[in-house]
């Protein structure tokens, strides 16, 4: 352009000093033009560079945390009981539906009862027959004492009459027991439950034969209470020895899915010996379950208890971040910028995070972490929190709006 320009003076004839007062002007116009786009651009980096980064923030709390370890676990039944009949005979009734809850004596099933009847029949009968017979052996008996004192009776037969009594009084004896197995076998005839619990499938249906002891017709559980087996590592096994000699120690599972408060039982069992494949150790919970939320067989969250810890510094878990060396927070300072503070995760229990290198009271970034680096300006999007609920450092972090 200057070429240009210079060329259509030249082609005037202008006087060469004339043209080098032109080349100046238009050099001095064009830099000045390129001052003027260069400025609003170092005007927004400056922008830029004080602008406020929008975050939440949470005041670090201090309080008695727990000391827990979590693994998953397996719902048990309190009691399983396999129902065998102990009688051969046809299964006339069942009494119950499959999957009801059931009363320890509640009627289940009922065995054909006439075989069992016939046999007690019998055995009373053979019972009279040999008291009958007995009576008469003790007045035969009476007899030949009477005639042997008089001498009018032989020795051997005195002795016979008294064998007989003896015979015929362990007879009646043999009739009673045989009485009292009849009798037990016609009580076999009607089965009952023996615990509180729910039925499950039926394996012998109505109508059909079953042997004495041959296959189980229901299996009944009980569930309530309920257990939960679980396995943790073996080195937690001395802190739980040392805490379960002091008292009992709280268990809470958490079903699959479930977004609610522990279930929450005590710790009744530790095994007696460390698993040599997996180094743990096979734990068992005890657990009441009237509303039967706990169903045998299901896979559930365990968090034991194991101790309490008082004056333990939290944070939430939100604002644990990861760096290349350690884990760290923003912490607010004073001046309204965030300083990248370095922490130690002791343990983390659901939201919350116990740390150390955060004093209690300090505020710290709970969203917006991707925006910071050390130092930078921060407007706090959560101002409807009160100072006193940060906490003395909250109300030096309070910035103006740029």
């Amino acid at each position: 352009m200057i070429l240009k320009i210079l060329w259509f003076a030249g082609g005037r004839r202008t006087h060469p000093a004339r043209r080098l007062g032109l080349f100046v002007c238009l050099t001095a116009v064009l830099a000045a033009g390129g001052c003027v786009k260069k400025s609003p651009a170092k005007q927004m980096s400056r922008a830029e560079g004080s602008m406020a980064v929008p975050v939440t923030t949470a005041t670090a709390q201090q309080k008695t945390t727990a000391i827990t370890a979590e693994d998953f676990g397996t719902v048990e039944a309190y009691t399983n009981v396999d129902l065998r009949v102990q009688v051969t005979g046809i299964l006339m009734q069942v009494h119950f539906t499959e999957g009801q809850m059931v009363k320890k004596g509640d009627l289940l099933l009922s065995i054909d009862p006439r075989q069992p009847e016939a046999a007690l029949k019998a055995a009373k009968a053979n019972l009279e027959r040999d008291q009958a017979q007995l009576k008469n052996a003790e007045r035969e008996a009476t007899r030949q004492t009477e005639l042997l004192q008089k001498g009018f009776a032989a020795q051997d037969v005195y002795d016979e009459a008294v064998t007989a009594v003896e015979t015929l009084q362990a007879a009646i004896g043999a009739d009673k027991a045989a009485i009292e197995n009849a009798a037990l076998q016609l009580e076999y005839c009607s089965i009952c439950s023996p615990v509180d619990g729910r039925t499950g499938s039926l394996h012998v249906h109505q109508g059909n034969l079953i042997k004495a002891d041959d296959i189980s017709v229901v299996t009944i559980r009980q569930t309530d209470p309920i257990y939960v087996s679980f396995c943790l590592r073996e080195q937690y096994l001395p802190a739980i020895q040392r805490e379960m000699a002091k008292g009992e120690l709280d268990v809470g599972v958490i079903r699959p899915g479930e977004d609610r408060e522990p279930i929450h039982g005590i710790l009744s069992f530790v095994d007696n010996t460390v698993d040599p494949d997996g180094r743990t150790i096979h734990l068992r919970a005890t657990f009441p379950n009237k509303d039967q939320r706990l169903w045998p067989g299901q896979y559930v969250r365990v968090i034991l208890t194991i101790a309490q810890e008082p004056n333990s510094t939290v944070v939430p878990s939100q604002a644990v971040q990861t760096g290349q060396n350690s884990q760290f927070v923003y912490v607010v300072k004073s001046d309204q910028t965030v300083e990248m503070r370095p922490i130690t995760v002791k343990r983390a229990a659901d939201k919350e995070t116990v740390v150390d290198g955060v004093k209690p009271g300090e505020v710290i970034i709970t969203d917006g972490q991707l925006r910071l680096v050390p130092g930078a300006r921060i407007q706090i999007k959560n101002p409807s929190q009160s100072p006193a609920s940060q906490g003395p450092a909250a109300e030096r972090a309070e910035v103006k709006k740029p």
